[in-house]
Parts: C-alpha cells; structure tokens; sequence
C-alpha cells in the first residue's frame, strides 16, 4: 500500500502539472483576439475492473486529467474604428479557407482582424482567405460560398437610368389669381413660362456630369406639365445657346393633393456629347393611384408653397477603390471615391452542433471534427447564429483573476501531493528499518 499510495501522489503531480499547463496557456493568450480559454477536468483512477465488482473499501489509484474542456463563453467585445475589424457576438465562427500546418480545407475563428492582401482578397492575419457569399453584378447575393475578393481596380461609370423626384406641388395656385399662366410654354423661356422648377446632375455612359432642369407648369386644375431640359452645348448634334427639351409628361392629381396617374408624352431620350449612344431616363416621381400607390409617397399637390424635400439619380462618375466597409449584416462593400458603394459580398458564419467537439489547429482556428459534427454556414443573424458588430473585436474571454486563483489551487495541490510522496517515503523507510 505503501508503493500504492507513492504511485497516487505521482498522478497527483502529473495531472497539476498539466493543469497548471493548461492555466499557463491561458494566461499566455489573455491578449489573442478571439481566443478561448480551456480548463482542465479532472477524474479519478480505479486500480480494477469495474466488471469485477467494486469494494467500499478499496482505495482508488490517484487522479488523472480526462480533457482539457474549451469554454466558449462571449468575449468582450471593444471598438477600434478599422473598417475590417469585426466581431461575433453570439454562437459561430467567421469561415476561413487555407493551409495550417499542412492541413489545407476550412477552419474557423473567432478573430475578426481581417485586411485585403496583394491579391485583392480578404484575409485573416494569418493569410487565410474568408469565405463568404459573393455578389453578383445586380448586388445579389450567390448560393454557394467563395473566397471573398475586392475588386481594387477603378470602378466603371454608369450612365443615369432613373431620377428620382419628391416634391410638392402647390395646389393653391388657380385661374382665377393669375397662377397658371396664360403664356405658351416656351423651352427658350421656362422661367417665365412654368411655376417652379429644380436641378439635377445626370451622368452620361463615360461618367460625364450633366445638369438637367425640370420645370413644372399648371395647365388645369390638379393637372401640372413637366419638361426636361438640358444645355444645347451637351448635346449631340450640339445647339449651342439654346435649351433642349428632352422628355415631357403631366402629373394628375386628385382633389385631395394625392398623385393620381402620371403620364409621358415624350420619354426623356437624349445624346450627350462624348457619349457612346442616346440613353433614357425615368423620372420617377412616386407611385401614383392607377399604379397601385397611395399617391402620397411621392409628388404631391397640397395648398402649401411647391418645395422638393428629396431627388436621387442611379448614375454616377468612375472612381478609384479607397478601401472596404462591414456593415451589421456582414455585408462587405467597397468604397470607391466617387461616393459608391458596391456590394462585394456577405461573411458566412458558421455552427457547431457542439463547440466542445472543435480540435484547436493553432494559428487562432478550429477545425471540424467527428465530435463537433459538421458546419450549418448562412448568414450572421439567421438560425440562432452570432450577429456581427463592424469596426470591432472581440477580446479573450481569458479572466486573470480567476486564472490566478486557479493558479495557486493548482500549486497548493501539487505541494500536498508531493506530501504523499515524501510521507509515503518515510513509511517505507521505517519499514526496511524493521529489518535492521
């Protein structure tokens, strides 16, 4: 019993030893972004068979560490500012696609420090590719996930299709007061000829900025003309001097200000100079009543001064890449200097029917194993998975304090099991002295 309870405090010594490894390494990595912290479990040793019975009275045969159990608790999560820097918060983990240690195929992190490298690709800090859902051309997002890649080159002008107007009309103007005006409308005069009017830059099909004027014109009551002009010097032939008209229409309203139909006499079609050909442009001004609308979600006619609180176009210049931006939803969008931001896809996020069950690979990544079953990847957010939060990290989830208590049970604990050790020597010694 004696060599028994020798052999007892040894385990005692070997399973510290390896608790204080494991508090060690938690310690080591409190500043690694993402990391998780580990702790020992313990079990004890039979010296036989529980097949052959067991006894009340016989001793165990000392202690061993079953597992190192990770402990995937929520970090703190601290914001940096840098554009690429995300952070989970919740179940899953970002996908990352590469070789670690000569094992190539997907692992997973929970470290969100993410650059662009030479290549154009987003990577981790390690150089693994993250995986995402990539954009297609129309900002839709593919089925399958990829390697995210940033176009860096400059970005392609595109040619306005779409205006986009919200304004109110005023409907006190009438007859009777002189406000619709009695002149023809004329294109050379439309100040003089129309009773408000406003400004937008249109791009052409190379990126060159245009201005467009559209006037508006009461011509009966709850009824307004609208006319398109543009510079007689930007158009093809050109008509130097002059105005030209390029798209007229009239809005109907109903007696209660709501935009009732909308109706295009002549579509805007119109060749600028430089241009590779004549475009079209929609003016939208709302959804109107015979469209299905309201007619209050956009151009109105109300007894209030004629305003336009809102007005967009879908064309732009060319611009040069200036860097990347993820948003709430992982979406990943580069910005360009022209003001654009085009969507180049959105982070997967991956989820573990259990976490325990991840083998560590180093370099900050986990990898699928049989105990962890395989990875249910979507979108951040969806199915019970971590949201994520841009311009951010999450920290170790490493508690010092609790590391250092944890630090010091394990000493105490290997200095009483070297006891049994040394006790268990003088009981051996006292024993060969009998002898003598």
């Amino acid at each position: 019993m004696v060599l028994s309870a020798m052999n007892t405090g040894v385990s005692g010594l070997q399973a510290e030893d390896q608790a204080l490894g494991v508090v060690g390494d938690n310690i080591a990595n409190v500043d690694t972004v993402g990391f998780k912290s580990q702790r020992a479990v313990f079990e004890d040793v039979l010296g036989h068979s529980i097949l052959a019975g067991t006894s009340s009275g016989l001793p165990g045969s000392g202690v061993r560490v079953g597992s190192v159990q990770q402990m995937f608790t929520q970090g703190s999560i601290s914001n940096t500012g840098v554009s690429t820097d995300v952070a989970l918060n919740g179940d899953g983990f970002f996908v990352v696609k590469g070789t670690v240690d000569g094992v190539s195929g997907n692992f997973y992190t929970r470290s969100g420090q993410m650059n662009i490298n030479q290549d154009g690709n987003l990577v981790s800090t390690t150089g693994l590719q993250v995986q995402g859902y990539a954009a297609n051309a129309d900002g839709t997002l593919q089925a399958a996930i990829t390697s995210l890649k940033v176009p860096t080159s400059a970005l392609a002008p595109h040619a306005t299709s779409t205006a986009t107007v919200t304004a109110n009309l005023d409907a006190s103007m009438t007859a009777s007061d002189g406000s619709v005006i009695a002149a023809a409308w004329d294109a050379q005069n439309p100040s003089k000829t129309a009773n408000y009017s406003t400004t937008m830059t249109v791009y052409d099909s190379v990126g060159n900025a245009h201005t467009m004027d559209v006037y508006f014109r009461k011509t009966a009551a709850n009824t307004y003309d609208f006319h398109a002009l543009v510079n007689g010097n930007d158009v093809n032939p050109p008509a130097p001097g002059t105005n030209v008209e390029v798209g007229t229409g009239t809005l109907n309203f109903t007696t209660d200000g709501a935009l009732n139909d909308v109706t295009t006499t002549t579509p805007i079609s119109v060749s600028f100079n430089g241009a590779t050909a004549a475009q079209t442009i929609n003016l939208d001004f709302g959804k109107s009543i015979t469209a299905g609308g309201t007619g209050l979600d956009g151009t109105t006619q109300f007894a209030s001064a004629s305003s336009v609180s809102s007005q967009s176009q879908d064309g732009y210049a060319s611009g040069d890449f200036s860097g990347v931006a993820i948003d709430g939803t992982g979406l990943v969008q580069g910005l360009y200097t022209n003001g654009q931001k085009i969507a180049i896809g959105q982070l997967a996020v991956a989820k573990f029917r259990s976490n325990d069950g991840l083998g560590r690979a180093g370099q900050n990544v986990w990898i699928e194993t049989r105990d962890s079953g395989t990875a249910a990847v979507g979108a951040a957010g969806t199915g019970g998975r971590a949201a994520v939060t841009a311009g951010a990290l999450e920290a170790s989830n490493v508690d010092l304090a609790t590391e250092f208590v944890g630090m010091i049970q394990h000493q105490r604990a290997f200095s009483a099991n070297s006891k049994t050790i040394t006790t268990a020597d003088e009981m051996l010694q006292e024993l060969i002295n009998i002898k003598r």
